[in-house]
């Protein structure tokens, strides 16, 4: 028999926005958190009690006073592409389901204003048919939301020229609060921190504004490096070339470019993969570039083939992962920052010490306007007290690691961290939105 809360969410959204069989709410409740071996044991019996669905905005602010009047934990989801649990509800209470939020707003001159639902694989295409193109986006963006993006996610493709969330690629939000008559915010410039990869702990973000950039045609290419010191010295060099335009730098050292099944036949044995996308014409500077460190490109995907079947960004970022995880179940990943200056001593320091446990995986970026070698490293999963000890390591060689295997925010979090703290305890005063997603001891303790 239903409860009182559940019989009055009903009334407020009608039975097309509101479920509570058993098999939308295990699948609602899931995300990408089994990339991690720690995270499928810790979160895979977790499920919501309810799934309510928005049809407009309006419904929002009704879903969430109805939940602080009951005081029910309250969820948020994209599509559920993050990796971390982010979407995964631990004390129960209601997932929102916000993909019915799919409207494209407003374009403008190098801004597009959309509601949270709308997939940024069908706002790349919107864009690209307008002269535009998303500034950046995640190797999931044909399943990703622009609301999940940002609420869970930082950078990506695109984020060689652009930076991440944080460096001006979101422009504007609207937030609602959880309390007893929600309000609706419109938060802008640096108030934006407190809400961009929060996993929805200080808001339900129902709208963005994302700086867009003009559409260039990309073509892609793999080039082969001996080894990969050559690699990313290449990748290096090849980055700040300034007169080349990029949106996608990756380095994968050997094995990894042999789990790239529909790509692998063009790399030779051994070799280290860089996978490119620059501005068509590019290409004999690639090449000249490559040549310099005993490169040469592999193979290339003409612009006119850009977006249209399996692309190079399909094996990058964290697709780079679920490859490896399809040829091997007992492999992992971290989330490390090497060293711009120091990045060739920290990879030898790693391979004289972790020879088959850590394989190396680089996407180069600007974050905060600094070129930087950030990585995904592959690493062969035996126990999480041995991955802990890979951590220590590469801290203590001067490589920061961004934690994977938790579910809670903390001080390494990237972006405002007090200031999340702040609003979590103004916009959620009785601790609903995503209970036990944020750690709020040390600044209420």
């Amino acid at each position: 028999m239903a409860v009182e809360w559940e019989k009055e969410m009903l009334d407020l959204v009608g039975e097309a926005g509101f479920y509570l069989d058993s098999e939308r709410r295990e699948k609602l409740s899931k995300d990408y958190y089994w990339y991690s071996p720690i995270l499928e044991q810790r979160l895979k019996d977790k499920r919501a009690e309810a799934i309510a669905v928005p049809n407009s905005e309006a419904d929002i602010p009704a879903i969430l006073s109805c939940a602080y009047s009951h005081k029910i934990p309250v969820t948020v989801r994209g599509a559920g592409t993050g990796n971390y649990g982010q979407a995964v509800p631990l004390n129960g209470g209601i997932v929102m389901d916000l993909s019915r939020l799919n409207d494209i707003v407003e374009t403008g001159d190098g801004y597009v204003r959309v509601q949270c639902g709308v997939k940024l694989g069908a706002l790349e295409k919107y864009l690209r048919e307008r002269d535009q193109e998303l500034c950046i986006y995640p190797s999931t963006y044909l399943k990703a939301t622009v609301g999940g993006f940002v609420s869970g996610g930082s950078g990506g493709i695109g984020s060689i020229t652009w930076g991440n969330l944080w460096d001006g690629n979101v422009l504007a939000a609207v937030v609602y609060t959880l309390e007893a008559e929600p309000r609706r915010l419109v938060v802008e410039g640096d108030d934006l921190k407190s809400y961009i990869h929060s996993y929805g702990t200080a808001g339900v973000v129902s709208e963005l504004t994302i700086r867009t950039a003009p559409k260039t045609e990309w073509v892609q290419s793999i080039v082969q490096c001996p080894d990969l010191k050559a690699a990313m010295q290449f990748a290096e060099q090849l980055s700040r070339d300034h007169e080349i335009g990029k949106r996608l730098v990756s380095v994968s050292e050997w094995p990894i470019p042999s789990y790239f099944i529909p790509f692998a036949k063009y790399m030779d044995e051994g070799a280290t993969a860089v996978l490119l996308e620059t501005a068509d014409g590019s290409l004999p500077s690639v090449e000249a570039h490559a040549q310099l460190f005993g490169g040469s490109i592999k193979h290339t995907i003409p612009a006119d083939k850009y977006h249209r079947g399996m692309g190079l960004s399909d094996f990058t970022w964290n697709h780079t992962t679920l490859w490896a995880l399809k040829n091997d179940s007992t492999l992992t990943y971290l989330q490390a920052g090497f060293t711009a200056a120091r990045y060739v001593e920290q990879i030898e320091e790693i391979r004289a010490n972790f020879p088959d446990e850590v394989l190396l995986h680089f996407e180069w970026i600007t974050a905060s306007g600094q070129l930087t070698p950030a990585s995904l490293p592959i690493v062969r999963f035996q126990s999480e007290e041995r991955l802990y000890e890979i951590i220590a390591f590469l801290e203590s060689i001067g490589v920061r690691v961004n934690d994977p295997h938790t579910y809670v925010l903390d001080y390494g979090t990237r972006g405002a961290y007090e200031n999340m703290l702040k609003r979590k305890a103004a916009n959620d005063p009785l601790g609903l939105l995503n209970p036990g997603k944020i750690n709020m001891n040390p600044m209420f303790s």
